[in-house]
């Protein structure tokens, strides 16, 4: 397992930045450790072996021990560069990422970078235990693949990404109402027929259904984690009162919301979007958040 990894940082090599005057290189070099780099400004060409790669301000950079490699960097521009070396052992995967995107909305690297530096430039007391654990965590998220939007299957196509950008949008208050599907079919631009069939293909259910299992899932945390009334838990998951909220729990759960809500975790009945798919779907709705 990848989770196995054990950490231990370089002495003297990072977290920390360096800067470099325009048209600097380094190298050619042999690695000796591990080394996380990415650019804080400017950019950079790293060359190993036939790899010839351009780097920017947002993408992280993994250097592997026995690597021949060197920086060129930017001829015209100042750079700043922020880097680590460390060691590392345990189970490692066979194919080696080379570099990852720190821009992605749900992709914690890029904190976790900024920790790192954080640390490495005020030295709290403690601080090499914490960027041992930050940086394993980095590791670990940076050697795991990264997911399609969606789940495990490829892409969602445009459309559906289109009609959830919409659903986020009618959402961003907090409030997972009900859109009719002219409204979905619209944002998706598509026809209702066509968007129904993607939904069908890829989810098992037509989008209608999708966003109101959403909104259904929505009031989980709700009965489990508030003292919200029925009313203004059925209020935030887009139902006009607590008996329309309470019927299509139930038809979909198993059981009423009060019940539900005196049910451990444990043994409650399960999701009704994770079968599917759909449960990715929520990460995919922006500025809907969770509901508190």
């Amino acid at each position: 397992m990848i989770g196995e990894l054990s950490i231990d940082l370089v002495p003297r090599l990072g977290p920390t930045v360096a800067d470099y005057p325009p048209g600097s290189d380094f190298g050619p070099r042999v690695a000796r450790s591990y080394q996380f780099v990415w650019l804080l400004r400017g950019s950079a060409t790293w060359r190993w072996d036939d790899v010839l790669l351009p780097i920017v301000p947002g993408e992280l950079l993994l250097i592997r021990p026995g690597m021949r490699d060197s920086f060129r960097w930017d001829p015209r521009t100042p750079t700043r560069h922020a880097y680590v070396h460390f060691s590392l052992t345990g189970h490692t995967p066979a194919a080696w990422p080379l570099v990852r995107d720190l821009t992605g909305r749900h992709d914690p690297m890029n904190a976790l970078c900024r920790h790192l530096l954080r640390l490495g430039g005020e030295c709290p007391p403690g601080w090499q235990v914490q960027a041992r654990e930050t940086l394993r965590l980095l590791v670990l998220i940076f050697l795991a693949a990264p997911t399609p939007p969606g789940g495990a299957g490829e892409p969602l196509p445009e459309p559906m990404v289109a009609m959830l950008r919409a659903v986020g949008e009618h959402w961003a208050d907090g409030v997972a109402r009900p859109i009719p599907m002219r409204r979905l079919a619209a944002a998706a631009r598509v026809s209702p027929s066509t968007l129904t069939r993607m939904f069908r293909r890829r989810f098992g259910v037509g989008p209608v259904a999708a966003i109101e299992l959403l909104r259904l899932t929505r009031a989980e945390p709700l009965l489990w984690q508030s003292n919200l009334s029925m009313h203004a838990i059925a209020v935030q998951c887009g139902f006009a009162d607590g008996y329309h909220f309470s019927r299509r729990f139930r038809a979909i759960y198993g059981m009423a919301p009060t019940t539900f809500r005196r049910t451990p975790p444990e043994t409650a009945p399960p999701s009704p979007v994770e079968p599917g798919g759909l449960a990715a779907l929520l990460s995919l709705l922006p500025g809907a958040g969770t509901p508190v």
